[in-house]
C-alpha cells in the first residue's frame, strides 16, 4: 500500500519581488511519515528558499511570486501516543502568482510543520530568559499541563545535551549550543513534518550525535524529516531519498546508493565525505607543515605575528557560568605565513579566544601581543587596523547597501581608485566579482560569509582571525576560502581559524590545535 505524504509541494516557479530570475522552478518534494529526505545542493541553489516555502515562511503576495501547490495532510499522521483526532485534509493550496492567491497563516502551519533555519538563532522566541523557558515556549502556547511540560522540557534537554545549560541565558550560548537548542525547540512539539536547514553546521561531534539521535526518535514516532544541506554528512547518508538541487531545480533524485558519485552531485558543488585525497576540494598542506611552537618564547624561522602569553579570562558571574568558555594560562605563538586551526567542543571558548586577538575582549591576566606589541590599552579600532576578524555570524558585520560598498567601507585610508581596485580584487577572489550591486542582506548565507571574508581580505591585515569560516560553504566555496587564505599566508599574514571541520583543518592548516580544559593542545 502506498504511503500518503504528510506534505507535498509542487513548485512550478518562485521568485522574490524585484528579481527577474526564478529562485526555484520545477521542484517536487513529498514528505511521507517516518521518512528522511535529504535535499542536497551547493551555495545559492535555492535550498533555504525551498525550506521556507515548505515551512510556510514564504508564500505568494508579500514574499514574492509563487506558482504551484502546497498540500498538507495532518490526518496522514497517526501516533500511538496520541489518539486524538487530527485535523482533516482541506485539500491542496493552489498558487497562480496573482494577488488573490491563498494566504498561509504561519502560526497555524507551524502546528504541523516545524522549521529550523540556517540561522538557528532566528527561530528562538527571545522571550525566554533561560534555555528551559525557550524549550517550554512552544508547549506553553499549546496549553500543555505544567507538570507534563516540565517533564517534556527535561526530556528534550537531555536529548539535545542541554541539561547542564537549562538555567543559562540563550544569548550566552555558543553557536553550536544555539543550534542544538533550536532543533530541540522545534522537535519538542513533535510536528508532523520537520524541515532542518544545515542542522549539523558548527556542531562538534557530540552535538552532531545528539541532533542525529533526535532525528531518529522523530522518525520512529512518524514525523517526516527533510534535511537541507550542502554536504553529504551523516544525516544525508542515513536518508531514504536524495534530491540534488542545482540552479534552483532538481537535477537528480533517487536513493543515496544511486546518486553517490553521480555527475549531477559532483556538478552541484556538494561537499563530499571526508575530503578524500581523490575527491575535488581544497588542497592539502600537510606536506608543508611548519615546526609547531607552543609558546611565545619558542625560536622560529619567521617572526611571531600573534603571541598569547599565559592568557586567562572568565566571564562575570551571573552572565556566563564558569568552566566552559573560559581561558586559563593559555599561550600560543603564530608567525608570519602560518595558518593555525583551533578545534574543540561547543562552548569550550574558541570564539572567546578569537575575540582576544583583536581586542574585543581583554584578558584578566597575561598579555596579547601583535607584532611584538602588547595591545593592552590600545583601542579596539586601532587594533583592527592590523587584525581582521570574520565573525561566526557574518550578518553581524554587514551593514552597507551594496556588496561593493561593503568592502570599500574598510578601505577609507586608500585613494579612491586604489580602494576600488582592492575591493574588486577581494570580491573576485571569493567568487563575488559579479555581485557588486547586490544588497548584502539579500545574498544567501554562504555568500554573506564570503562577502564578510572579502571585507577582511581587502584590508590586507597582518593577522586574520576566522570564526567557523566553513559553515554553509559548498565545495566551490571551500576551495575559494582555501585559496584566499593561502594567498594571505604567502604575502606574510598569520591566520588563525576556529572550526569544527577537523578534516578541513588537517587538509588546509599548518598546525591544528584543540581547545579543551581552558587551554590549547597540539593535535
Amino acid at each position: 500500500m502506498t504511503t500518503v505524504a504528510l506534505l507535498e509541494a509542487r513548485i512550478e516557479a518562485f521568485s522574490y519581488h524585484g528579481d527577474d530570475a526564478d529562485v526555484l522552478h520545477d521542484v517536487d518534494v513529498a514528505a511521507a511519515p517516518g521518512t528522511l529526505t535529504a535535499v542536497l545542493g551547493g551555495s545559492g541553489s535555492g535550498k533555504s528558499t525551498l525550506g521556507r516555502l515548505l515551512a510556510g515562511w514564504l508564500s505568494g503576495g508579500n514574499s514574492g511570486q509563487f506558482r504551484g501547490t502546497l498540500h498538507l495532510r495532518p490526518s496522514a499522521l497517526r501516533r500511538d501516543s496520541d489518539r486524538r483526532a487530527a485535523p482533516g485534509d482541506s485539500g491542496p493550496l493552489v498558487f497562480h502568482g496573482t494577488p488573490d492567491d491563498p494566504r498561509i497563516n504561519p502560526a497555524l502551519w507551524s502546528e504541523h510543520v516545524g522549521f529550523v533555519p540556517q540561522d538557528a538563532a532566528a527561530l528562538l522566541s527571545t522571550v525566554g530568559s533561560t534555555v528551559a523557558e525557550e524549550l517550554a515556549f512552544g508547549l506553553e502556547n499549546r496549553g500543555m499541563d505544567r507538570t507534563l511540560m516540565h517533564a517534556e522540557v527535561l526530556r528534550a534537554a537531555d536529548s539535545a545535551g542541554l541539561t547542564a545549560l537549562l538555567e543559562r541565558d540563550p544569548a550566552t550560548l555558543s553557536g553550536g549550543e544555539l543550534r542544538r537548542l533550536a532543533v530541540a525547540c522545534s522537535a519538542i512539539t513533535r510536528p508532523g513534518v520537520l524541515v532542518l536547514d544545515e542542522p549539523l553546521g558548527s556542531l562538534d561531534a557530540a552535538g552532531a550525535a545528539s541532533v542525529q539521535a533526535m532525528v531518529r526518535r522523530l522518525l520512529d514516532s512518524g514525523t517526516a524529516v527533510v534535511v537541507l544541506g550542502q554536504a553529504v554528512d551523516e544525516l544525508a547518508l542515513s536518508a531514504t531519498r536524495w534530491l540534488v538541487l542545482d540552479g534552483g531545480t532538481v537535477t537528480a533524485h533517487g536513493t543515496p546508493g544511486e546518486l553517490a558519485g553521480s555527475p549531477a552531485l559532483l556538478h552541484s558543488g556538494v561537499v563530499l565525505p571526508a575530503l578524500a585525497d581523490d575527491s575535488p576540494g581544497p588542497r592539502r598542506r600537510t606536506a608543508d607543515r611548519h615546526p609547531a611552537p607552543t609558546g611565545p618564547g619558542t625560536e622560529n624561522s619567521a617572526p611571531a605575528v600573534l603571541e598569547l602569553d599565559r592568557v586567562s579570562f572568565g566571564y562575570p558571574a551571573g552572565k556566563h557560568q564558569t568552566g566552559p568558555g573560559v581561558l586559563g594560562d593559555l599561550s600560543l605563538a603564530v608567525r608570519a605565513g602560518q595558518i593555525v586551526a583551533v578545534t574543540g567542543p561547543n562552548g569550550a571558548g574558541k570564539s572567546t579566544l578569537l575575540r582576544h586577538v583583536n581586542g574585543l575582549l581583554r584578558p584578566l591576566r597575561g598579555a596579547v601581543r601583535i607584532e611584538g606589541k602588547d595591545i593592552a590599552g590600545i583601542p579596539t579600532g586601532r587594533v583592527a587596523d592590523r587584525v581582521g576578524l570574520l565573525f561566526q555570524h557574518p550578518r553581524d558585520q554587514l551593514f552597507e547597501r551594496t556588496v561593493l560598498r561593503e568592502v570599500l567601507f574598510g578601505l577609507d585610508r586608500k585613494s579612491g581608485a586604489a580602494a576600488e581596485a582592492a575591493a574588486r580584487a577581494a570580491l573576485t577572489a571569493v567568487g563575488l566579482g559579479d555581485q557588486l550591486k547586490a544588497h548584502p542582506h539579500e545574498l544567501p548565507a554562504s555568500r554573506q560569509r564570503l562577502l564578510a571574508l572579502a571585507t577582511v581580505l581587502a584590508r590586507e591585515p597582518i593577522l586574520i582571525a576566522l570564526d567557523e569560516p566553513t559553515v554553509g560553504l559548498d565545495r566551490h566555496g571551500l576551495v575559494r576560502l582555501d585559496e584566499a587564505l593561502g594567498a594571505a599566508a604567502e604575502r606574510g599574514a598569520a591566520v588563525v581559524m576556529v572550526t569544527h571541520e577537523v578534516a578541513y583543518a588537517r587538509a588546509t592548516a599548518h598546525r591544528v590545535l584543540e581547545l579543551r580544559d581552558a587551554t590549547l593542545h597540539e593535535v
